[in-house]
């Protein structure tokens, strides 16, 4: 067996029976760390705002965030069109039984535009340099997220794709892939896991929300806050490179995780293959798309501010 079982022991629910997911206590704590490391940097100087106007900007930035990830979620991913008919559920954290099931599906691309949307409405009405407020951000931004990537793995969601590497992780959830073609029966075999003709097997997977949680959180946390934050840069700069890197990281982590079955690769240059498998670094998946968008965002950020810096000098 050359494989790992998703940990039997893990659990969605806080509590069995009541609607308090892990998933959603990691954005909390996500939210808290961002806070802490923002408050951190405020008492040390690197940030001229009051307590007051720190709690504001985290109220306004979050609002916006979870209405952008919403939004996003809802009519890019979902290709079912209900929320484009019934807009009202977008918001709506109820199914159709009247259970509190909250807002399931959030998108990370979304979320940013949200909140940076925001927090530019914010400092403007403020007079607050929205520059600065998102230098200090981003520079704790990162190990927040790594417990929302956490959540994601403790709720056994966007696992990536198949994978017979000893990395392989059986995620329970996973659609069963037809042991009708080659490609799953081989993979199979290679794992030692068995099958009947025409079976659906659950094949391992790529952990790709640990993956994310340590390059796109940790990782990129340390380089930001040891790094380019000890250094002085021109406002805006740390925004930028939190956007280029970010971006960079996720993209090529999207090559690991399994894109939405039913949007597929929007650019496919490579040879054909399901979403399940990686065949060629040209199919890019939605997700990759808008990471090039970030890293090309981070380059004019960086480039506008030391434009606009010089010609202030």
């Amino acid at each position: 067996m050359i494989y790992i079982n998703y940990p039997e022991w893990i659990s969605p629910q806080i509590i069995p029976g009541l609607p308090f997911h892990w998933y959603g206590m990691m954005y909390l704590v996500a939210f808290g760390i961002t806070y802490l490391l923002f408050n951190y940097q405020r008492k040390h100087g690197e940030i001229a705002v009051s307590e007051d106007q720190m709690a504001s900007i985290f109220f306004w930035v979050i609002l916006g965030l979870l209405i952008g990830a919403r939004i996003v979620a809802t009519l890019v991913y979902d290709t079912s069109g209900q929320y484009l008919r019934r807009p009202w559920l977008i918001f709506w954290p109820f199914d159709e039984h009247m259970h509190l099931v909250g807002l399931q599906g959030m998108s990370y691309h979304g979320g940013l535009v949200g909140g940076v949307v925001a927090g530019v409405l914010y400092c403007r009405k403020e007079k607050i340099s929205f520059w600065a407020v998102a230098d200090t951000a981003v520079a704790g931004i990162p190990l927040g997220y790594t417990f929302g990537r956490l959540g994601n793995f403790i709720n056994g969601e966007l696992w990536g794709r198949v994978t017979a590497s000893p990395l392989g992780m059986i995620f329970p959830h996973a659609p069963g892939l037809s042991s009708r073609y080659e490609w799953v029966r081989r993979i199979a075999d290679s794992v030692g896991i068995g099958y009947s003709p025409g079976s659906l097997v659950n094949l391992p997977r790529h952990p790709s929300q640990l993956y994310e949680a340590f390059f796109e959180g940790v990782f990129l946390w340390l380089i930001i806050w040891f790094v380019f934050r000890k250094r002085k840069q021109i406002q805006g700069t740390l925004l930028g490179v939190y956007l280029i890197g970010y971006g960079i990281i996720r993209f090529f982590i999207e090559y690991f995780r399994q894109p939405d079955a039913d949007i597929g690769f929007p650019i496919a240059l490579g040879p054909d293959s399901p979403p399940s498998l990686f065949l060629s670094p040209l199919n890019i998946s939605t997700g990759q798309i808008f990471c090039f968008a970030m890293i090309l965002a981070g380059i004019a950020v960086i480039v506008f501010r030391r434009r606009l810096s010089s010609r202030k000098a």
